[in-house]
């Protein structure tokens, strides 16, 4: 596969820079047959608009990965929403009908990096914990490459959308706020 053409970023095969990924997405490339780029980044720009301000990658070529918190009874569920950055996820609607849970919110910030073992602002869908529903919006699905982080906010993956839908637990469904219409 070709290297993807993303931005001002010097994308190298993830494989041979694993000092550039968190943990669980070392394990995760070693595992399995992913074609995943990888390019430095200063972490401070690590938050999509400025990321994507610095290093010229449109906004919609990146894809943002939320974790969130659904609860019935006593039973917590934890899920990741990918949806690109011109989006927003249904969360309160969407979301918790498909995980069947009666409240959803976004996981607090503790308990996410906790759980995903990776830095707030650079939780990817790779690698994370075995059995996390991950809910891949169908615009996601649909890109060539897109952009996500790496686990670390140090720097940025490129992977395309068909293996963001083959990610394990990955669910391709619509989950993006529909937008609102303009009247008249």
């Amino acid at each position: 596969m070709s290297t993807p053409d993303l931005g001002t970023l010097d994308w190298r095969p993830a494989t041979d820079h694993p000092e550039l990924l968190a943990e669980p997405v070392r394990v995760a490339l070693a595992a399995g047959p992913l074609s995943v780029f990888v390019a430095p980044i200063d972490p401070d720009l690590a938050d999509t608009q400025a990321f994507c301000t610095a290093y010229e990658v449109p906004l919609a070529a990146s894809a943002n990965c939320v974790v969130v918190a659904g609860r019935r009874a006593e039973t917590t569920t934890l899920a990741a929403c990918l949806v690109l950055a011109t989006d927003r996820a249904d969360i309160n609607k969407t979301v918790r009908r498909h995980l069947d849970v009666r409240k959803i919110s976004f996981a607090p910030m503790d308990e996410a990096v906790a759980c995903t073992q990776m830095a707030y602002g650079g939780i990817t869908p790779v690698g994370l914990p075995a059995g996390w529903p991950v809910l891949v919006d169908d615009h996601v699905a649909a890109q060539e490459w897109l952009v996500v982080g790496s686990g670390i906010r140090g720097s940025k993956i490129a992977i395309t959308g068909a293996d963001l839908a083959r990610l394990p637990g990955a669910e391709v469904l619509r989950l993006r706020v529909p937008p609102i219409s303009a009247a008249g």
